[in-house]
């Protein structure tokens, strides 16, 4: 009889827990996990749309004739695209890509465009891994998209090669949407890892932009590769493989009983890759967009660990739509900031004084890793360079993937 009375109270205890739950996830948007982030400036932020339409242009099949150039075109010189590399030329062991040389802003870019719907080669890319499957500088990465980055690097290390010793002065900058921003994210790194073949020695000549990135390492590395590595996130994207209802249910399940402590402490956990920057444009129960604000961090715990229910999730993840926002919060932060008013001496200054920002930043996100007791977390070198990092993450057991 007792336990009869009690199965009433159980079932009202779950329900409300189910609505309290729902009202949650229907009241939080992702402007939450970024609210404490400081905001971008424009010289960090001024390549991001640049690079955007870099990504565009891969999709064009002849760029002195384009068909699906933005508005205001993709502003590049086509004669300065280098190589380009179709899908039949990757064998689908990777998508589609280009080495742009940017004799304006001395920059060797490459450039990988996104995932192709029709392509299954892309979906086995994507689906090959499994949780803890492969280790790489002393963290765990996403299998497919490791094997993508190691074939392209050997695809192309001479090429690379040959033009940044023929550029010496200028910085190699890998750019990448989606899954193609997965794999230069991991590209970067084992570039980092070769320098020697690529004839540099410093690692500041290396950047990488990966926009609306799928999670592909964990979240040490996220952290140590911070300095070169940046992820652009629009709004409220998560990244997901399938749009399935029941598959989403319990994504949020297990996302909303998963304490974050014990997601902190799983060291096979991939997470989005280095700095981030958050374009937020979008409010909670607010109809309509709003002028977007660009903020930027090297988050520890809160990178975009939760799910959100939204119905512009696929907007959101379309480079289209990032560079569309980016460029117009970028004009937002030139006319606030009067950035084009400011003469060339202050802009070197100002150049110099946010390198020392991000660095200390960086450093301080690795102390916190550290004192979070996040698996294999390095402290910053006492000297502030990496090399002690780079030589404990590679001294690792012989399972680990790696040059």
């Amino acid at each position: 009889m007792s336990i009869a009375c009690c199965c009433p109270v159980l079932e009202c205890v779950y329900c409300l827990a189910c609505a309290r739950w729902a009202w949650q996830k229907c009241l939080y948007t992702a402007g939450h996990e970024s609210e404490h982030w400081g905001l971008a400036t424009v010289e960090e932020f001024e390549p991001v749309p640049r690079l955007c339409r870099l990504i565009l242009a891969v999709y064009e099949d002849d760029l002195h004739n384009p068909l699906w150039a933005p508005p205001g075109g993709y502003g590049i010189n086509p004669d300065w695209v280098f190589l380009r590399r179709n899908d039949q030329e990757t064998e689908g062991r990777a998508p589609p890509y280009m080495i742009y040389l940017d004799h304006e802003n001395a920059d060797i870019v490459f450039a990988v465009r996104g995932l192709n719907l029709a392509k299954e080669s892309d979906y086995a890319v994507l689906l090959d891994n499994k949780l803890g499957q492969t280790k790489f500088d002393g963290g765990y990465v996403h299998n497919g998209l490791l094997k993508a980055a190691e074939w392209v690097f050997d695809a192309e290390c001479e090429v690379l090669r040959e033009l940044l010793k023929k550029n010496p002065s200028y910085t190699l900058t890998f750019a990448g949407h989606s899954l193609g921003a997965g794999l230069v994210a991991l590209l970067v790194m084992v570039a980092v890892q070769n320098r020697s073949k690529l004839g540099i020695t410093e690692r500041n000549r290396f950047r990488c932009y990966a926009i609306a990135p799928a999670r592909c390492m964990s979240l040490n590395l996220a952290v140590r590769y911070a300095d070169v590595i940046n992820s652009v996130v629009l709004q409220g994207w998560f990244y997901f493989l399938c749009s399935l209802p029941c598959l989403l249910c319990l994504m949020c399940l297990k996302d909303t009983c998963t304490m974050e402590e014990k997601m902190l402490k799983d060291p096979r956990r991939l997470y989005a890759p280095g700095r981030l920057y958050h374009i937020v444009e979008r409010r909670p129960c607010r109809i309509g967009r709003f002028p977007p604000v660009v903020r930027t961090a090297v988050p520890v715990d809160g990178r975009f660990e939760h799910i959100v229910l939204s119905c512009n999730a696929t907007s959101d993840h379309a480079i289209i739509w990032i560079e569309r926002e980016s460029q117009r919060a970028l004009d937002l932060m030139v006319e606030k900031d009067g950035v084009t008013r400011v003469p060339a001496k202050q802009k070197m200054v100002r150049h110099v004084s946010l390198a020392r920002e991000h660095s200390e930043e960086h450093k301080a996100a690795l102390q916190r890793a550290v004192a979070l007791d996040i698996p294999q977390a390095y402290s910053p070198s006492t000297y502030g360079t990496f090399h002690e990092m780079e030589g404990a993450g590679s001294s690792g057991g012989s399972s680990e993937r790696g040059f």
